[in-house]
């Protein structure tokens, strides 16, 4: 057994620098590829030397979805093989976890209705929220696509290095950076101007936050397909629900206020835990 060991071990050193880096070589495939889409998308008003037409910022994320997808599915095959695709399948189906699990489908949308209303109330009528029901198709291309890396193959494989908490913490920020691309179209304060950085900085927060709760759910069930639903709720709310009326600097406290009362609802999660 021990030589066995050994000999594993100097095959994983020795091999393919996407079995030796399975993390690394997955968020650098994946922002490649959906980057590299959303530039193909653009360069047509690039090489013009004109401003990117708001249609033309939004065409770019369904491009984008490729890039998480497409690598999930590529390198679960590369590293696995086909064993690996049959499980990845496997958790993309798994629905025997009670039924209670689905309530957290809840959180997101309950959420930021809530944080609208509030702010509403107490700042400004701007706050409103929006009934854009074509959004929920948004959030389930998002949710489906997306997750298949995300979860389907990231996480597992961070939660080797570090803790859960950590991986998902980690993720989030990498979630929210992969959304550069498209993060000036994003919200009705499009563009965001000298707002642009603190937004960004904000709806990461929010991502993050959502990441951890993406985790939770994950950890405690294994299924992706509950994941995917989970993201798809989260992107849906905010494609939906999100105000219209409102100026760069108030989304940027909308955004704010929802990702600190998603936080505040991780911690609850995370002390209820240890107790």
């Amino acid at each position: 057994m021990a030589k066995m060991a050994e000999a594993h071990a100097v095959v994983t050193q020795r091999g393919p620098f996407i079995k030796r880096h399975p993390v690394f070589s997955y968020f650098a495939l994946t922002y490649a590829i959906s980057w590299t889409g959303a530039l193909l998308v653009v360069l047509p008003h690039l090489i013009r030397r004109e401003s990117v037409p708001k249609l033309a910022g939004i065409l770019v994320f369904p491009v984008m979805l490729l890039g998480p997808s497409v690598t999930g599915l590529l390198l679960t095959r590369l590293v696995d093989g086909p064993t690996g695709l049959r499980e990845l399948f496997a958790r993309m189906r798994a629905t025997s976890f009670a039924i209670a699990w689905y309530a957290m489908l809840l959180v997101p949308p309950t959420l930021a209705l809530m944080v609208l209303l509030g702010l509403k109330a107490f700042i400004s009528p701007a706050y409103a929220p929006n009934r854009f029901l074509p959004g929920l198709g948004f959030g389930l291309l998002a949710g489906f696509l997306e997750e298949i890396g995300w979860m389907g193959y990231a996480f597992p494989r961070m939660r080797r290095y570090w803790r859960p908490f950590v991986s998902a913490a980690l993720l989030g920020v990498l979630w929210g950076t992969w959304h550069l691309p498209v993060i000036d179209y994003l919200g009705a304060a499009t563009p965001h101007g000298t707002y642009l950085v603190p937004f960004f900085l904000a709806f990461t927060v929010a991502m993050t936050a959502m990441r951890e709760l993406i985790a939770f759910v994950y950890m405690r069930t294994s299924s992706v397909l509950l994941a995917q639903l989970m993201h798809a709720s989260s992107t849906s709310a905010l494609a939906v629900l999100s105000p219209t009326a409102v100026s760069a600097a108030q989304e940027v406290t909308w955004y704010l206020v929802y990702g600190a009362v998603l936080w505040v609802v991780v911690a609850t999660v995370t002390l209820g835990l240890k107790k």
